[in-house]
């Protein structure tokens, strides 16, 4: 398991940017040092563990971009059309069986390596064939369709920095180079539980005063998309003993210790305390909306994080806090969401030193512009606020408010999972 100390950290007393506690995990946070190495068919999803260096030239040899016909550009007429005879024929897969002849085209096909001396290829529709070989028009230039030797990547050269998360194009990458497993960080091993009396599992049935449990599932499935092991420990009511002794058996053979609800400043909210207990807090609200009750710690040098009891404000808090974390304990980059600027369609009042997320339908104007309408219900219990929007619209801390026409940024949820 991954192991911090408890001084690796200084929690603060009032609510922490999103960005000074992101910094804080990706400044302290070790790394796990497990590696296995896998195929590239099991690799997605991973985080590569070491640099991948290319063995070979990409491509590994001159070659064809299209269908049509191999020339030296010197035997190109100054001006106009440029009549030359037909000599040879490769395809894909195959060499000229015999050299390039000075003044004469080779018909070629894509992907088939270019007979060395040849130097641009013309488009076999940009072509008219005659008696005596081939007219080839005017206006190409030298090198036009033809893919040099190592002009994607040269031997030697880093094809992946390590710590990255393995995309599908970078398993195409690795492939074409000719490797076909890859070193990765072993899987991280999360615990999940949820806390509350009023909390139960979907499928049993539901007495009175009790609400179904959405967040360790979609907990789970969030951990798993990023590749994780996941232990679901249920639900634990609130008996702070029992949430105490939970945490630490929890942390004694997993990297990650994931709860949800019991973070906030009620009698009834006793997370916060039992990891003080089992361990130590690290920080403790976070300046973000959804999602400011946050709990940070270290239990036996097992990370812990302690999510908010709304589902929503779970969501929200996972892509900006655990997402992180989990990058940082595989040595990896951050990965921060990258936005694009689109036209707000509403008025939103906010606080000053507060990130806040809103709920968002894209929605085209009459003049194909992309207008933000922010979902009509706000509160952070509200899972349809998720289900039934394309993405959020982040709100800076020193922004106080949002007015129709205002440019904002907008971050899809495709981004951000």
């Amino acid at each position: 398991m991954a192991q911090l100390s408890t001084d690796s950290f200084a929690a603060g007393t009032g609510p922490m940017p999103v960005e000074e506690a992101v910094k804080l995990l990706f400044d302290r946070v070790p790394s796990i040092t497990g590696t296995e190495t896998v195929s590239l068919c099991e690799a997605e999803g991973r985080f590569l563990a070491e640099a991948l260096i290319a063995p070979i030239d990409l491509p590994v040899f001159d070659n064809s971009a299209v269908d049509g016909y191999a020339v030296r550009f010197a035997d190109l007429a100054a001006q106009g059309e440029t009549l030359l005879p037909v000599e040879g024929r490769v395809a894909a897969g195959h060499c000229l069986d015999a050299a390039a002849i000075e003044g004469k085209a080779v018909r070629i096909f894509t992907g088939a390596p270019v007979p060395e001396g040849l130097d641009t290829i013309f488009m076999q529709e940009d072509c008219k064939e005659s008696d005596t070989g081939i007219v080839l028009p005017a206006g190409l230039s030298r090198g036009a369709n033809l893919r040099l030797r190592g002009e994607d990547l040269r031997a030697g050269e880093t094809a992946l920095p390590k710590g990255r998360r393995l995309r599908p194009e970078d398993i195409g990458l690795a492939a074409a180079i000719g490797i076909g497993r890859l070193t990765v960080r072993r899987k991280l091993k999360a615990a999940v539980f949820s806390t509350g009396d009023e909390i139960m599992s979907p499928g049993q049935k539901l007495r009175p005063a009790a609400v179904y449990d959405a967040n360790r599932f979609l907990l789970q499935s969030l951990l798993k998309r990023l590749g994780l092991d996941v232990t679901d420990l249920g639900i634990l009511g609130d008996d702070p003993a029992r949430i105490t002794q939970a945490l630490g058996n929890a942390a004694k053979d997993h990297d990650l210790v994931i709860t949800s609800g019991g973070v906030s400043m009620g009698e009834e909210d006793h997370v916060k305390g039992a990891i003080s207990k089992a361990g130590s807090l690290v920080f403790w609200k976070l300046a973000i909306k959804p999602g400011r009750p946050v709990a940070m710690g270290i239990i036996d040098g097992t990370s812990f994080i302690g999510l908010p009891g709304n589902p929503v404000a779970v969501f929200i808090t996972f892509i900006y806090v655990v997402r992180p974390l989990i990058a940082a304990l595989n040595g990896a980059s951050p990965e921060p969401a990258k936005a694009i600027q689109v036209t707000s369609g509403f008025t939103y009042q906010k606080k000053q030193g507060r990130r806040e997320y809103v709920r968002v339908s894209l929605k085209p104007n009459v003049s194909g512009e992309m207008i933000a309408e922010k979902y009509p219900v706000e509160g952070s219990g509200v899972l349809t606020s998720l289900t039934r929007t394309d993405g959020l619209i982040e709100l800076p801390e020193t922004l106080t408010k949002v007015r129709p026409g205002d440019k904002v940024a907008y971050i899809d949820y495709a981004m951000i999972r």
